[in-house]
């Protein structure tokens, strides 16, 4: 296809890189310096090994460009914060007194500072910290961190590329600081930005940079005219600095629609595009604007969200069709391998025959590697690799793993009526308030209790044979005991059994259903520490037994107050997994939507009157494309109502979502028909109570009063003042008090407080309406 002279310039590279070793020794050596047992110096020392040995291992596997700059201690859109000096007022003493003790106190907040407010990055599950931004903002250049790594990365005697968040991307992620009307565009404070972002980038070629890469994925999104002219004024502002080094201008996860022709008319050196499925119409657009003549395309034919290997031959395919739109085509992954497992290899509990379809951050560099080579050099020169790729896209093709007829033959016969409550909400609700009689402001927690060592001691037990099934489900009776006891002293009116046995809220349930596989050491970065193994949604699903009855009836049997039965729901078990790629979303949804139903029907049939399906990942499983949202939500809703349509009118339904953006879903969240919505609202401020209210929600909610996401253990009087805002947007007898989210990152004592605060605070404001 491709001939050596044609494409002897294609260069393999990627956008970042998985950044907590193999380990996950930089989540423990963080850990290990909040609480005083790793120094400041040993901290750095460890990021600094663990960027050596990325790097290497990427020089080894055949890059020629490593990225720097995408290694962080918590997240890289902080980073961005501290480089262009945007630190909130409040966090200003902090910084400046130790700028790695205030970094952090940015990030998680502490005892007398709240945190930034955190958000899901796009449609994924990572999160990052949102920027904090007003018309009197001062930005100043600090580009140390970014200037030191690319320093590194050199001195090791590699090429390599700084990546920066954009600014155009930045300032669209960011919203009013907290006082700053809700109206403020921090768009308009672009003009500011700029040199700093100039200033940065004269620092990066003074230190040896030849490119650097600016990341601008907000631009996948619909954009209005403004926004697409001010990534123009941005690119041409840039573009035209004579002390730089040359621009890659990267976007990935979706189409760049009208701003494709924005970028490549821009006066910089080059694109990064996605060219996977998502964001296929990329290729037709950009032959529609005449290509990139004169300049470097960084293409993105492997697919960096997902661990399925590459279908190599389509990839070349792609290639080819973009060796006559640039001057240089280079091959990447489409985004950032941060959202993939390190390293396939190392799983030794996947059979050989389906570990052949996978491929994590070092698979997927190979691949890149094969393609840059067959893509320079002839397809006779990846031959072997060509074959063995073809032969593992078949095994999965042809596998009984991917196709149960059972379970497709039952997702066809679902009808309408089945994704339907035999009653309306105002009905059930009657029924609902009759039969479990709570008091107004019901206080309740969103299902999980601190995950304690001895907790996961107790399953690493298990899993070496030290302990015994018996002895280990003793422990965790024990535990439900306690987080029982504890639940009825502080005075809650609808308990949790605390999901002691739970090592994670959909590994958990994947590990019970047919279809799915887990990993050992599939780790991805969900936030700061907080690190996941998703699942691997490979084949069709079922439910062979009873996933959570046993625990939640025993939890039941030892109070007389409602305990919620806790699961997750069909969106959130495809979103936080792996998913299949070779059937439609929607089908895969209905298939666990069935087995869920299953789940809360033997729930309701053992006595369970409040069964909470959480759905935290609808929002951020929402396309970025606005004409692609119909569809998605249409599927999504119906899955969720089909897994809850079959219980009694007297069975209260709750659903739970957190940390992402919820103003442009409340129809879908109406269309889920659920009877009580919990919601993240402690660092948004009770937005999006007001954004229920602006909407019309008719059902009950619990806007969260207690920040789960920070140390910090609020006082009773801050939650009372949260209720006081809640109120004035949902009326008390729709009100319920919770936390933002589930405890399981918390530990007791912080969790204790907390939790006793937030009862005295629903008492108080209950005294207040009673006395008005």
């Amino acid at each position: 296809m491709t001939t050596r002279t044609a494409a002897a310039a294609a260069r393999a590279t990627v956008y970042g890189y998985p950044r907590q070793g193999p380990n996950r020794e930089l989540k423990k050596a963080i850990e290990g310096y909040w609480k005083g047992r790793v120094t400041a110096d040993d901290l750095r020392a460890t990021g600094a090994e663990l960027r050596r040995t990325n790097w290497r291992e990427l020089a080894k596997a055949g890059v020629d460009e490593v990225p720097t700059g995408d290694f962080s201690y918590y997240d890289h859109v902080l980073d961005t914060t501290v480089m262009v000096g945007a630190i909130p007022a409040r966090h200003r003493a902090a910084v400046e007194t130790d700028a790695l003790d205030g970094y952090f106190a940015m990030a998680r907040g502490t005892q007398d500072v709240a945190p930034l407010e955190m958000t899901k990055w796009f449609d994924t599950n990572y999160h990052y910290l949102v920027p904090e931004l007003g018309p009197d903002t001062v930005f100043t250049a600090d580009s140390t961190k970014q200037v030191e790594e690319l320093a590194q990365a050199l001195a090791l005697g590699l090429s390599a590329r700084p990546v920066l968040v954009g600014p155009v991307t930045y300032l669209l992620l960011a919203k009013p600081a907290p006082g700053v009307p809700a109206d403020f565009d921090p768009l308009t404070l672009l003009d500011r930005l700029l040199p700093v972002y100039a200033e940065v980038l004269a620092d990066l070629r003074a230190a040896g940079a030849e490119w650097v890469q600016l990341d601008e994925p907000a631009l996948v999104q619909d954009r209005t005219p403004a926004e697409l002219n001010a990534a123009t004024r941005t690119y041409r502002d840039l573009g035209g600095l004579t002390d730089r080094p040359k621009l890659l201008i990267a976007s990935y996860f979706d189409r760049l629609g009208d701003a494709l022709p924005v970028l490549a008319k821009a006066p910089v050196e080059g694109l990064a595009l996605d060219f996977t499925e998502a964001a296929a119409a990329n290729l037709d657009a950009l032959a529609a604007v005449g290509g990139l003549p004169g300049k470097r395309l960084v293409a993105g034919v492997v697919n960096g969200r997902n661990i399925w290997v590459n279908d190599l031959s389509a990839s070349l395919s792609t290639l080819g069709t973009l060796l006559g739109l640039a001057d240089r085509v280079d091959v990447s992954a489409s985004c950032s391998l941060l959202h993939v497992p390190l390293d396939s290899a190392r799983e030794r509990d996947i059979e050989p025959q389906i570990l052949r379809w996978l491929a994590f951050a070092k698979q997927k560099t190979a691949e890149i590697v094969t393609l840059a080579k067959g893509l320079a050099q002839g397809t006779d020169t990846i031959a072997a690799e060509l074959a063995a790729n073809r032969a593992d896209l078949a095994s999965r093709t042809g596998s009984p793993i991917t196709n149960d007829p059972a379970v497709r033959a039952r997702a066809a016969a679902v009808t309408e009526a089945d994704a339907r409550r035999s009653q309306p909400y105002t009905e059930r609700a009657a029924a609902q308030r009759a039969h479990l009689g709570l008091p107004l402001l019901p206080t309740t927690t969103i299902g999980s209790f601190p995950q304690t060592g001895e907790l996961r001691t107790a399953r690493a037990d298990l899993r070496a044979g030290r302990v015994d099934m018996a002895g280990y489900e003793e422990r965790i009776r024990a535990e439900i005991q306690e987080v029982i006891s504890f639940q009825e002293k502080t005075g809650l009116d609808v308990l949790v059994h605390g999901e002691a046995e739970r090592n994670d809220m959909v590994q958990y349930f994947a590990e019970q259903l047919t279809g799915y596989l887990a990993t050992q050491h599939g780790w991805v970065q969900s936030y700061g520490t907080r690190y996941v193994r998703p699942p691997i949604l490979a084949g069709d699903i079922s439910r062979p037994e009873p996933m959570t009855v046993r625990w939640t009836t025993y939890a039941q049997s030892l109070t007389s107050r409602p305990v919620k039965g806790m699961l997750t729901g069909p969106v959130t078990m495809l979103a936080w997994s792996f998913v299949r790629d070779d059937q439609p979303l929607g089908d895969t949804a209905r298939q666990v939507a069935l087995a869920l139903r299953e789940e809360v029907n033997d729930l309701e049939a053992a006595g369970t009157s409040v069964i909470q399906v959480d759905e935290p990942a609808l929002r951020e499983t929402l396309p970025l494309r606005a004409a692609d949202r119909p569809a998605y939500l249409a599927w999504a809703t119906e899955a969720f109502r089909l897994s809850t349509g079959g219980v009694r009118p007297d069975t209260q339904i709750h659903t739970h979502m957190c940390y992402a953006e919820f103003g442009d879903i409340v129809q879908a969240i109406d269309d889920l028909d659920a009877d009580v919505i919990s919601l993240e609202a402690a660092r948004s401020h009770m937005q999006v109570a007001r954004e229920l209210a602006s909407y019309g929600y008719p059902r009950e909610a619990g806007p969260g009063v207690y920040d789960i996401h920070s140390p910090r253990v609020p006082g009773t009087e801050e939650a009372a003042d949260l209720l006081r805002t809640g109120l004035k947007a949902i009326p008390a007898e729709r009100l319920w008090v919770n936390p933002d989210c589930g405890l399981k990152t918390r530990g007791w004592p912080e969790t204790r407080a907390s939790l006793e605060n937030l009862v005295a605070a629903a008492r108080r404001v209950r005294e207040e309406l009673h006395g008005a």
